[in-house]
């Protein structure tokens, strides 16, 4: 196991330099060092999504991902969207659809839709599925997720 170092973080627009271990898994990270929630420990294996951050705007399994990797890069979690008063546009697409049930895969598949997005402001529907194919949602809220996604397609095309 590699010896704890200094490890500069970039998340959700603070730096944070925090004494780790560089093979040490970012979720972990996140949630216990900077007591983040958004992303949640699903599988553990990067398959279920429930983990999804952006690093430089990219969606990304922080499950598997060693913060090491992450060093002086930009890491946006759910909490860096948006806000209660003021939520990401996204955020208020699944608020509006009701995309949520139990709301374990919500992050996963809100940091996914924003990552796509991103890159593809106009995606086709084969697109948005093809995006969030690998996000797991055991409740079944697949076709409130999917209204919710093309919502935020519609929206920012208005």
């Amino acid at each position: 196991m590699p010896a704890p170092r200094d490890i500069a973080l970039m998340v959700n627009g603070q730096r944070h330099v925090l004494q780790l271990d560089p093979s040490a898994p970012l979720l972990l990270v996140l949630r216990n060092d900077l007591e983040l929630n958004g992303p949640k420990y699903g599988c553990g294996l990067g398959e279920c999504g429930a983990c999804t951050v952006l690093l430089d705007g990219k969606a990304v399994r922080s499950c598997v991902l060693p913060v090491s990797r992450a060093e002086e890069r930009q890491v946006t979690t759910l909490e860096g969207l948006g806000t209660i008063e003021a939520p990401h546009s996204v955020q208020a697409a699944f608020i509006a659809e009701q995309g949520a049930q139990c709301g374990y895969c919500l992050n996963g598949m809100i940091m996914t839709t924003v990552a796509l997005l991103e890159r593809n402001p106009s995606p086709s529907e084969a697109q948005i599925r093809e995006a969030l194919a690998f996000n797991l949602c055991r409740c079944g809220t697949h076709m409130e997720i999917l209204a919710a996604v093309r919502r935020a397609v519609a929206e920012r095309a208005a």
